[in-house]
């Protein structure tokens, strides 16, 4: 979607969607890969759809949906913590370039989930110190231990995120103008699915 034609909320994730099928089905395209079209992108960017996702090495969002380049702006922090930094980043998408859809995406044993279930437990907090923000963000929505518990607590971060978001007076504003949509979803690390929670 590198072109002037900006699509809706509902056609970027509907683009996102079927993408996301030839990923599943090992079909992709790899769309706008190619020399060219990285020399096309050079005049500016008009993505279809932001994505928040985890920094997890396994959930590149540009192969899980099978786009190319200019079609998504992509932040990732560890299970999609929110600081200042990613809400300007956001914000600038938003705004600057009229982003229509914002995508929160988690992840199947996300391993910042994990922790947060393991401290909301009782366990130690993990080493090195600095992951105890990004861990203390998750710990209020996790419950119960085990695979069961990271499960529940991975969508439960997503809805928690996508409320944050949604509330804040960064992006707030293009929500209530419904000029932003925000969503949640899940991609599932066997299967490749990528799921609306």
């Amino acid at each position: 979607m590198a072109n002037d034609s900006r699509p809706t909320a509902a056609q970027a994730w509907q683009m996102m969607v079927e993408g996301n099928g030839r990923w599943q089905r090992d079909e992709r395209e790899d769309p706008r890969r190619s020399a060219e079209e990285r020399a096309a992108a050079v005049a500016g960017q008009t993505p279809a759809a932001m994505i928040l996702s985890c920094s997890d090495s396994r959930v590149p969002a540009e192969l899980v949906f099978d786009l190319g380049l200019g079609d998504l702006f992509v932040v990732r922090t560890a299970g999609q913590v929110v600081d200042d930094a990613v809400l300007g980043t956001l914000a600038f998408g938003a705004g600057a370039l009229g982003i229509p859809l914002l995508v929160v995406l988690g992840h199947s044993q996300c391993g910042a989930v994990k922790a947060a279930v393991s401290v909301a437990a009782g366990q130690p907090a993990p080493a090195p110190s600095t992951l105890g923000a990004l861990v203390g963000d998750i710990v209020p929505v996790c419950e119960g231990e085990g695979e069961g518990a990271v499960a529940g607590a991975v969508d439960a971060n997503v809805r928690r995120v996508v409320a944050q978001l949604t509330s804040d007076p960064s992006l707030s504003g293009a929500v209530c103008n419904n000029h932003l949509t925000i969503i949640g979803a899940r991609y599932d690390l066997e299967t490749g699915a990528v799921l609306e929670v």
